[in-house]
This record gives C-alpha cells, structure tokens and sequence, in this order.
C-alpha cells in the first residue's frame, strides 16, 4: 500500500489590479515537511492577466514569478531566502501580500504522489479548461 502524504498547497495569483480585487490563477505551490519536498510551478496566461489590466508591465511580474520556484528549490540561486528551511520558505512565500503577486490561503490535502499533486493543482486551478 502507497504512503500517503499530508501536504499543504497554495495557488499563485496574479492581482493587477489590487483594489479591483481580481486575479488570475498562475501557479501553485506545495508543501510537504515529512517528505522534505516544496515546489512551484508557475504557467502565466499573458493574455488573461493582460485582459483584466491592457497596461500592465508584465517583465516584473515575470521576474516574480520565476522566483518562486527558485525560493522553493533553496541554495544559492534563491537569496538569502535559500538558507531558510523548506518549511520557512513556504510559509514566507504564503504569508498575505497586498501586491501585484499573492497566493491563496493555504489548503491541506493528500496524495501518494506529491509530483502528481502539483500536476493536478496546475490542471484544475491554472489552465482554462476547453470544456
């Protein structure tokens, strides 16, 4: 029988508008201490986040949002961040922000699969479904 793993996840948001209050959904976060695991995968949609705010420089958002899979891996390429441990990152990359990249609140699920875990998270929170 698999081990299941309790993980905690978190979707990245794209807010270009923070008074507005609208965001599109670009990447997710997960988080599992017992396994020593912590990814990101971002997918921005340009023109979604683009239909909500036409003016919206995207290159610092594009620099945002490639940290955060950096900030997740640790070492040398995520700053003084990557001395932190993996649980302290997470918790640093969730914590509440009134900026232009946010993340949902923190959510609790389990798998036996983490990789897969982010896959779906991706599938099901990011990408704009044909159906």
């Amino acid at each position: 029988m698999p081990t299941l793993h309790t993980y905690d996840y978190a979707i990245v948001r794209v807010v270009p508008r923070v008074e507005r209050g609208e965001f599109v959904n670009v990447g997710a976060i997960v988080s599992c201490k017992r396994a020593h695991f912590l990814k990101a995968r971002i997918e921005l949609d340009e023109a979604r986040v683009l239909a909500l705010a036409p003016g919206l420089d995207l290159v610092p958002v594009r620099a945002t949002l490639q940290a955060i899979p950096d900030i997740c891996a640790g070492g040398e390429a995520a700053g003084a961040l990557g001395q932190l441990s993996a649980r302290e990152r997470f918790d640093w990359l969730v914590a509440p922000r009134s900026t232009v990249i946010q993340t949902s609140p923190v959510h609790t699920g389990r798998c036996d699969n983490l990789d897969l875990a982010l896959d779906k998270l991706i599938e099901r929170m990011v990408r704009v479904s044909s159906a």
